[in-house]
């Protein structure tokens, strides 16, 4: 069963729902997508992500800023224990020894002793390696380097084929998720499994969606902005939204989104959105392959 609860982060103030995941640690109710923030630039939006109050930070090999998430870490002044830092394995090295080294590499490379949460990046299935890169961090689970485990855009095949053969279901399944793309069979599995839904692209790029009648209405409704409507419905959705922002006042705008309510009419009317090619980026897991 997936179970919410509720954390106040003594820094901030401000109440943020966390969620209980399957294997029984906390995951924070949004995150930080970090992607493509790097260098000193980077390092210096996310310290303030952290001080505005982010404590899940969504990291990948691929996005060549583990470096730079680890220096942010250091500087920002918040406990460690209360940072989730997650990172992902790229398609290159699903073999099983190339895993288990890579998750040494990201934990070198950020500075860290553990990662709170590691995701295979894409299941590459022509490739066909998904399932011993998934050993691999099971095994590093059992070890204690890996907090949690889990992987993205995995289809409920994908999942069911990693269940199945090593009886480890995955604490998060991060896939696209935005209006026109809202994934509802895709969520309804994870339900089932007491999967998380982690969002990538939760805004849809922050494009044509954002002047949708539906999300402008219900916008003016509550007097917030309409990124802040569609991160909400996210939220009601019950899915862990990971918006970028640079700067501080849009970071702090995407985090105030625990202060109001969407009805049911707007939620529906926002869910109706969704396209059979709602993809903005066109990478079907069938077919994409990540190196």
């Amino acid at each position: 069963m997936v179970q919410t609860r509720v954390a106040r982060w003594a820094n901030v103030g401000r109440m943020i729902p966390s969620h209980t995941l399957n294997d029984g640690h906390a995951l924070p109710g949004i995150g930080f997508g970090t992607y493509p923030l790097g260098g000193p630039s980077g390092v210096d939006s996310l310290v303030s992500a952290l001080r505005q109050g982010y404590r899940l930070i969504d990291s990948a090999v691929n996005y060549e800023n583990e470096g730079a998430v680890g220096e942010a870490i250091r500087r920002a002044g918040v406990p460690r224990d209360e940072i989730v830092v997650t990172s992902k394995l790229p398609g290159r090295h699903h073999a099983y020894a190339e895993a288990i080294t890579c998750v040494h590499e990201s934990l070198y490379r950020m500075g860290l002793d553990h990662l709170d949460l590691y995701l295979i990046h894409w299941p590459n299935p022509r490739i066909d390696r998904f399932v011993e890169a998934w050993q691999a961090l099971v095994d590093l689970q059992r070890e204690g380097v890996l907090r949690s485990i889990g992987v993205s855009n995995f289809l409920p095949e994908h999942l069911s084929r990693i269940i199945a053969e090593s009886g480890v279901t995955p604490a998060v399944n991060q896939v696209e998720l935005h209006p026109y793309f809202p994934q509802v069979r895709q969520r309804e599995v994870h339900a089932q499994l007491g999967i998380r839904t982690e969002s990538w692209s939760p805004i849809g790029r922050a494009g044509e969606v954002m002047e949708e009648p539906a999300v402008v209405a219900a916008a003016r409704a509550h007097g917030r902005s309409p990124v802040q409507v569609v991160l909400r419905w996210q939220l009601q959705l019950d899915a862990v939204p990971l918006p970028k922002a640079a700067g501080a006042g849009r970071q702090l705008e995407n985090l105030s989104v625990f202060d109001f309510e969407l009805d049911d009419e707007q939620m529906a009317a926002i869910t109706a959105l969704g396209r059979t090619d709602g993809r903005l980026w066109g990478a079907d897991p069938l077919t994409n392959e990540e190196l």
